[in-house]
């Protein structure tokens, strides 16, 4: 595929595999990323690595009047849903404001079609599987930040004839997470602690559930949709069908680590105590069957980590409200 494509975040977890994806569709790929949370040694080498904010508008319009983007990818983002209720305006500058000012320099310059990684956050606490059709009702800063960003793309459309594919992943896991993020990413964080010696920390009892999706039936499917038009101008949930407690989730790791399961369980924090989606609309348009269990998944993942080594778990410095926030957070 003959075409200049720019991802954000591209040195982050999905986003690094994604450029992958697109690298090896012959894409010439940019990619933007502040590094707060990815690293560059994610980023492949055949790829253009720019290091800045989407924050920073005039480094934005500065890009966009450089390279002549057929595509942009938007992955960029602060994805700690139970933190963005203490992190309000970090939150939303970073995953709302951002986002428009990429909206806008997608506009002014003609792209293609912007893709959008939003997240089944946007749903709350509706019905169960999750389906695109329903109103969105979010539960947390982070998910009303990442269905506004849905609003505004559908608005573009209809205003100045954008195309945009949104698609909301849930869970996903794999080689390159930051595994030190102690805010996100629930298997990233056991086995951080496994390799630390520590038990692994649970919220609340354990019986939350989630399906837990493997990266590399995520990023192949984001890669290709610029190449279906059924796609354009709709919204896609995108992840396994299997779901798991987060207890389950725990033994399962800890089985594939070759550790004992110590569990150390803390108080219940506001969260979505159930969720998990459909993917029939993703089957139709896309062909779409995942390859991989959740076994097969975490102990890729767990391969990778074990060579990787642990990381310091860095504490979130700029809390903006302190009031009913996890002990464990505050400490």
């Amino acid at each position: 595929m003959d075409a200049t494509v720019l991802v954000t975040g591209g040195a982050g977890f999905i986003g690094s595999h994604l450029v992958d994806e697109l690298i090896d569709m012959k894409s010439t790929v940019v990619v933007l990323d502040d590094l707060s949370g990815g690293f560059r040694e994610n980023v492949n080498e055949r790829a253009h690595f720019l290091e800045g904010s989407i924050n920073d508008e005039k480094l934005i319009k500065t890009i966009f009047d450089q390279y002549d983007f057929d595509y942009v990818f938007h992955l960029a983002a602060y994805a700690a849903e139970g933190l963005s209720h203490f992190i309000k305006k970090f939150n939303y500058e970073n995953n709302l404001i951002g986002s428009i000012n990429l909206i806008n320099a997608s506009i002014n310059h003609g792209i293609k079609c912007f893709v959008y990684t939003s997240s089944i956050a946007v749903y709350g606490k509706n019905q169960l599987p999750m389906t695109e059709d329903m109103t969105p009702v979010p539960e947390d800063s982070y998910g009303i930040a990442k269905s506004a960003v849905e609003q505004e793309l559908k608005i573009c459309k209809e205003m100045f004839g954008m195309d945009y594919i949104i698609f909301r992943p849930h869970n996903v896991y794999g080689e390159r997470q930051n595994i030190g993020d102690r805010y996100r990413n629930v298997i990233g964080i056991f086995m951080n602690q496994i390799m630390q010696g520590r038990p692994l920390t649970i919220f609340g009892d354990g019986m939350q559930s989630r399906a837990f999706t493997y990266i590399k039936d995520v990023s192949p499917i984001i890669a290709k949709s610029i190449c279906i038009k059924g796609a354009y101008n709709e919204i896609f949930n995108i992840g396994a069908d299997d779901v798991y407690t987060v207890n389950e989730l725990a033994e399962k790791v800890c089985e594939l680590m070759g550790v004992e399961l110590k569990i150390r369980y803390l108080d219940e924090r506001n969260e979505v105590k159930h969720a998990y989606s459909s993917h029939d609309k993703l089957r139709k348009v896309f062909n779409y069957d995942p390859i991989y269990s959740l076994a097969d998944g975490v102990k890729n993942m767990a391969e990778w980590a074990k060579n990787t080594g642990s990381r310091q778990s860095k504490h979130f410095e700029n809390i903006e409200v302190r009031k009913n926030i996890p002990k464990s957070w505050a400490e």
